[in-house]
């Protein structure tokens, strides 16, 4: 009988080890990797995650020229364990939780140890704080800056606290459940109403201690020298809590120089905060800058910006994986910031500009190219200042931070001239030779009276045959207004158009769907803030892309548009790019600001594809040509006393000009190009806000412009590069 049970025992153990083993087998070999994997999502859920910062790339002018770049700032740091000792909450709470800690016999003691140690903690924050007021800093600013990051840091500590004591699954799925999206007032008045008694959330909120927020260093102030970075190292070297940190800076070298083309970055509002927002790596976190609208900060961020690295461990601190850090590109434009500096300080210097205070524009393009060598608007700002003074300069009447060559419209006056003489040649309403006089006679109700009549009680008939080129270069507002009266009003928009007025000059080429990579380029078309200026008698909000969009002219006003006058409404770039397509001989081509050298950046190729030969004539582009270089060269135009001894002609360089003066608002225009014996170009547009003259206020500064330019290189026989 005991064998038999000995025996069934046996048989038991046999088939439960047997059992035993095929499940070990089935773990090993079949679920093993099942069950690897969850135990590795388990380790990675309570791992973490590490980004490493990026560094955005250098705005570089067309010679290589730093204009925008990152550089080193230390800052000093303080961790939250020593600063907090300043606020009386946490003092509260930790005598609190000692208290309550302690059995009764002990409690007098412990309160007392604990205080003595906030004592002493408190002591060291106010020697930091009196070291801190060494570096420049009042020591009302530096307490209210530690003030800061304890209510940050406490009301952290206080959503947690909430969080960790069975919220109210009311307030949780109308948030969708997602404890990040509950406002921080919800989750406060919540916590209070669970807990009544102030102390009782005191002890709780003393509950939340080590989390990541606590333990990182906070901007305390700014070294802004190597000798502070010295002295700091010395001051708090030996306290605990207390580090130097280095951060990169954006730093614009030239300062004012361009500042409205190049741009600025600052912090993101919430605006910018949607732009990359669905890749982790490429949103923006609070301590990062962004390109601020508009300028090629703004424009190119997608390829200034670079992307962050990362980092994930596991529970086990042991790395999981790896994301290289991608480092913002650089961007070149096409400025001379040399020459724009030349410029601009010109047109500062009252000993030579006599307009040296009224806002003035001024554009440069290079005629064969397209680029744009020098892009001025002033007044202007400190790229590095801006931050600070955003206020001031936003509340400016004199709109510094406006981009007036572009984001500006002004009636043209009378350098649209040479479009309404090639309208009305190429449409056959005149011909080159057809005489329209000028009397000396005030002209008939509704329509514009000569300037020389206004002026002088004369016309240009007493001067010579009032024919095409001497139209052009007395800027006769008798022939022109009746010219354009006999153009037909869609014609007279039409070549407009083509020229380049009424609608929005891309700057920036349209990036290829090929070139945006996911998560590392936004699909949104980012250009400068431009105005699409008015080739009609209305203003249209909508975007004008077609000629078909333009709202429609009204015969009456056609004399009006003759002499630059109306609503007519253009921009110094729209003004120059027209110029510059009589120069190429009728060829219109965009402008081009962002340079080759960026894969994401189309080459030069695009761009000439996109060149429209405008279907003029040689014959009356040769017209257009003897006006405008009367204009310049020939006793009687009305720049000629400004050229006549500019030296220019013995350089090698030849110039063709147009003014303008405008009333309602008054403005004085040059628009015109130079060029010299080997073929080259330039383009040149000159505007004096509040001036009355063409030819006294904005003619001598394009003289001095173009000079300029001779001197850089761009022209003439002088090659000095030293700009």
């Amino acid at each position: 009988m005991f064998g038999k049970r000995i025996k069934i025992f046996i048989i038991i153990s046999t088939m439960l080890l047997l059992l035993f083993a095929l499940r070990l087998a089935q773990l090993q070999l079949v679920s093993h990797p099942f069950y690897l994997k969850g135990i590795a999502e388990l380790k990675l859920q309570e791992g973490v995650s590490r980004q490493l910062n990026t560094i955005r790339g250098k705005i570089l002018d067309r010679k290589g020229r730093i204009l925008a770049t990152e550089e080193p700032q230390f800052q000093l740091h303080i961790n939250y364990n020593l600063c907090s000792v300043l606020d009386e909450r946490v003092r509260r709470a930790i005598l609190l939780t000692a208290y309550n800690k302690s059995t009764p016999a002990a409690v007098k003691n412990a309160v007392a140890k604990q205080r003595q140690q906030l004592d002493d903690k408190l002591e060291i924050l106010r020697k930091i704080i009196d070291k801190c007021t060494y570096f420049g800093q009042e020591r009302e600013d530096i307490e209210q800056e530690i003030n800061n990051i304890n209510n940050i840091i406490w009301n952290l500590r206080t959503f947690l606290a909430w969080r960790r004591n069975d919220p109210d699954p009311k307030i949780v799925e109308k948030y969708n459940r997602r404890f990040s999206d509950v406002p921080l007032s919800v989750a406060i008045r919540e916590f209070e109403k669970k807990f009544p008694d102030e102390n009782q959330q005191l002890l709780e909120i003393e509950k939340i201690k080590n989390i990541p927020e606590m333990n990182k260093g906070r901007w305390l102030l700014e070294l802004k020298t190597d000798a502070d970075v010295f002295d700091a190292q010395v001051e708090f070297i030996d306290i605990e809590g207390i580090d130097i940190l280095p951060k990169s800076n954006r730093v614009y070298p030239y300062a004012s120089v361009a500042a409205q083309t190049i741009g600025w970055v600052g912090r993101p509002q919430e605006k910018d905060k949607k732009f990359l927002a669905d890749d982790k790596l490429s949103s923006y976190l609070s301590n990062e800058v962004c390109g601020r609208e508009d300028g090629v900060e703004y424009v190119c961020e997608t390829i200034l910006r670079g992307r962050r690295g990362e980092e994930v461990y596991d529970i086990d601190r042991q790395l999981v994986s790896r994301t290289e850090t991608e480092f913002g590109e650089d961007v070149s434009i096409t400025l001379d910031i040399e020459l724009q500096k030349k410029i601009q300080d010109h047109l500062a210097d009252c000993g030579l500009n006599p307009n040296c205070t009224a806002p003035t524009a001024v554009v440069v393009l290079d005629v064969n190219t397209g680029d744009i060598l020098a892009m001025v608007s002033t007044p202007t700002y400190d790229l590095n200042r801006v931050r600070y003074d955003y206020g001031t300069l936003a509340a400016d009447s004199n709109e510094p931070l406006r981009n007036r060559a572009i984001n500006k419209g002004y009636p043209p006056g009378s350098v649209v001239k040479p479009i309404i003489l090639t309208a009305g040649l190429q449409s056959g309403k005149i011909t080159p030779q057809e005489i329209i006089h000028c009397p000396a006679q005030k002209a008939p109700k509704g329509w514009p009276s000569c300037w020389i009549f206004n002026q002088y009680r004369s016309g240009h008939d007493y001067k010579w045959q009032n024919y095409a080129r001497n139209a052009v270069r007395g800027s006769c507002n008798i022939y022109f207004s009746r010219l354009a009266d006999r153009i037909d009003t869609s014609v007279l928009q039409l070549w407009l158009y083509k020229f380049g007025y009424g609608h929005k000059i891309p700057l920036v080429p349209q990036l290829s769907t090929s070139t945006i990579s996911t998560g590392r380029l936004s699909e949104e078309n980012r250009n400068f803030r431009q105005v699409d200026g008015t080739i009609a008698s209305s203003i249209t909000s909508a975007k004008i892309s077609r000629f078909d969009q333009v709202p429609p002219l009204y015969k009456a006003e056609r004399r009006y548009f003759g002499i630059g006058q109306g609503n007519l409404r253009a921009t110094p770039l729209q003004v120059v790019n027209a110029i510059a397509a009589i120069a190429r001989g009728g060829i219109y081509k965009p402008p081009r600001l962002i340079m080759d050298g960026t894969k994401k950046i189309p080459n030069s190729s695009t761009q000439n594809s996109q060149s429209v030969h405008l279907g003029i004539s040689p014959q009356i582009l040769n017209v257009v040509l003897d006006g405008m270089s009367a204009v310049v060269n020939e006793d009687g135009g009305t720049a000629y006393s400004q050229f006549v001894r500019s030296g220019l002609t013995l350089q090698g360089v030849k110039v063709y000009g147009k003014t303008g003066s405008t009333q309602d608002p008054s403005h004085a225009w040059f628009g015109g190009f130079a060029t010299d014996d080997t073929g080259r170009k330039l383009a040149i547009a000159v505007l004096v806000e509040g001036a009355q003259h063409g030819s006294a206020d904005a003619a001598p500064l394009a003289r001095d412009i173009i000079q300029f330019c001779v001197q850089a290189g761009y022209l003439g026989k002088t090659q000095n590069t030293s700009f």
